[in-house]
């Protein structure tokens, strides 16, 4: 599977009556079954392999004191503005090990950091959802949601980043034709968009089937 790649801001994809089907059946599937980190950003998450819903760096070890952890699976279980086909879904992978995301860090200017959780799938952390959680009094409040699959929401200098991969017609669940990053920052008590970057990946070496290529020899 391709790693989705850290992004600067990006632009939407055209998708197009091929791309919207080649997207819901490889979400469908995938739902079956089962930086450098900028300053002051701490992660949590369990220990998959990388996907294509996924940057490929690995979270870090969190230093977020005991008291100032979110339950994750207990706030997504309980928001209602998350969707039911993703709480349904959201199940632990083993015993209590759930294939979420936390980060937290500063993005609303609160006096308590924000909370992003990504929900991916267990087999292969295909993000299925994205959210943002602001501290209100005693609890969180959510503040943005992405659940178009497969989607991953980050923590980038202040500002949420948010990466979503592109599917075109008769793109393989593994292979999306591109990605787009979309950057907001918070501003009026709600996230704007602030630029967007599209990325192309280029199919030389896509091989689904894990042939080597065959190469020609000269005389």
């Amino acid at each position: 599977m391709r790693s989705l790649k850290k992004a600067a801001p990006g632009r939407p994809a055209l998708i197009t009556g091929g791309t919207v089907t080649a997207m819901a059946a490889a979400a469908g599937l995938l739902l079956a079954g089962c930086d450098a980190g900028s300053e002051g950003v701490r992660k949590e998450g369990t220990a998959q392999n990388q996907s294509a819903a996924k940057p490929s760096r690995m979270p870090s070890a969190s230093a977020i004191p005991a008291q100032q952890k979110v339950d994750a699976v207990k706030l997504i279980k309980s928001d209602p503005k998350v969707g039911e086909q993703v709480k349904k879904n959201l199940k632990p992978c083993s015993k209590n090990d759930y294939p979420v995301d936390v980060i937290y860090g500063q993005l609303t200017g609160g006096s308590r950091n924000d909370v992003v959780i990504n929900v991916m799938t267990c087999s292969d952390s295909f993000g299925v959802g994205a959210y943002v959680y602001r501290a209100k009094g005693d609890s969180y409040e959510n503040v943005f949601s992405a659940e178009q699959p497969p989607v991953y929401a980050d923590i980038d200098r202040r500002e949420l980043q948010v990466t979503k991969q592109v599917y075109g017609p008769g793109d393989a669940a593994c292979c999306a034709s591109g990605e787009d990053v979309m950057t907001y920052h918070w501003s009026d008590d709600e996230f704007r968009e602030t630029g967007r970057t599209h990325t192309d990946f280029s199919k030389v070496g896509n091989n689904d089937k894990g042939e080597l290529p065959s190469v020609g020899t000269e005389g």
